[in-house]
């Protein structure tokens, strides 16, 4: 549990730092959509670990969305949000970040979430590794710019995050 899920996630909170920082600005009111949170993973720990960020987790599933709600209520978190829906129902709100964790394709994730990429936000997936076909499967107006390896202390698992966004011009 502490390495396959909790270390896996905290993982990415350097690369995402890094890739999001802003001068002056340090992240602060980053919105951030989790895609398919499950039990809140990474977006739980996104929350603990920036706080200045507003992590909305959604999810499918109305038991693993009121978990999360309760995790935000127990741990004192006013900025992590749970959303019982399905991604491509959600309307209105877009996100700067918006990330997933074992959640679809390349192709499917940034399809099924492209409606709430606020303009010059940022796709990053979770991934074991990157083929060679969901790279290719990628739509046209997607770029991947980006695939960071990722180390989890305590596993020698092959872990990365892929980092896309719309093509310039798009």
């Amino acid at each position: 549990m502490l390495t396959q899920h909790l270390l896996d996630c905290l993982a990415i909170v350097p690369p995402l730092r890094r890739q999001l920082a802003d001068p002056g600005q340090e992240g602060a009111g980053l919105r951030v959509l989790d895609v398919g949170s499950g039990a809140g993973l990474p977006g739980v720990v996104l929350a603990i670990c920036e706080p200045g960020w507003r992590v909305t987790c959604v999810d499918a599933v109305a038991k693993k969305a009121s978990f999360i709600r309760q995790v935000a209520a127990e741990l004192g978190l006013p900025n992590l949000h749970a959303s019982h829906q399905r991604v491509e129902a959600m309307a209105g709100e877009t996100f700067g970040l918006i990330t997933s964790r074992a959640f679809a394709t390349l192709a499917d994730f940034v399809n099924l979430t492209r409606e709430r990429l606020a303009p010059g936000g940022r796709w990053a997936a979770m991934k074991a590794h990157l083929t060679s076909d969901e790279r290719e499967g990628l739509p046209p107006d997607v770029e991947l710019f980006h695939v960071e390896p990722l180390v989890v202390p305590g596993s020698d698992a092959a872990r990365c995050l892929v980092w896309l966004r719309p093509a310039a011009g798009v």
